[in-house]
């Protein structure tokens, strides 16, 4: 055994070989590593996580558009039985955006907000976006023309993205 403190602080602190060649010693550094099984079950782990955790974050952001879109025509519908109160009808699809957005008369003709001889309105700041569309299209047509439909003859204002929204 040798009482070199040289030597025994190098072995305390290194892992100490014989180098076959010399005969003397081979001083290197230990390495530690993680073994290829270990990194894989940590993959595999994060893997089975992801899988649990992805269809949360996407089902939660589905049902938020979806309230959105209801919120949205809760409020549009609450705005057009006010409209029809006051003017004793429905605005007319040409003039929708107008009629719903600027002050008017009890003729359904518009003006800035604060004009004098037009009391009523606005009904609504603006057309809100269509939550799945991202835009705000108003027609009468077919699901998936636009991305509202509405009827001036009822006043039906629905969402008109797909079938799925139609129905609300």
């Amino acid at each position: 055994m040798n009482t070199d403190p040289f030597i025994s602080l190098l072995t305390s602190q290194y892992d100490t070989h014989r180098d076959p060649h010399t005969g003397g010693l081979d001083c290197r550094a230990v390495q530690r590593a993680f073994t290829l099984i270990e990194i894989l079950m940590v993959v595999v782990i994060l893997a089975i996580l992801a899988a649990i955790v992805i269809p949360k974050f996407t089902s939660a952001f589905d049902d938020s558009r979806e309230k959105s879109i209801q919120m949205n025509l809760y409020r549009i519908r609450s705005q057009l039985g006010l409209y029809q109160q006051q003017h004793n009808g429905f605005p007319t699809l040409a003039n929708f955006v107008n009629q719903m957005t600027q002050a008017s008369d009890i003729d359904g003709n518009t003006a800035a907000a604060g004009t004098a001889g037009f009391p009523l309105g606005p009904y609504l700041r603006r057309i809100p976006p269509n939550a799945n569309t991202g835009t705000k299209a108003i027609s009468a047509g077919a699901v998936g023309t636009s991305d509202w439909f509405y009827d001036e003859a009822t006043g039906a204002f629905q969402a008109n993205d797909s079938a799925t929204t139609r129905a609300y």
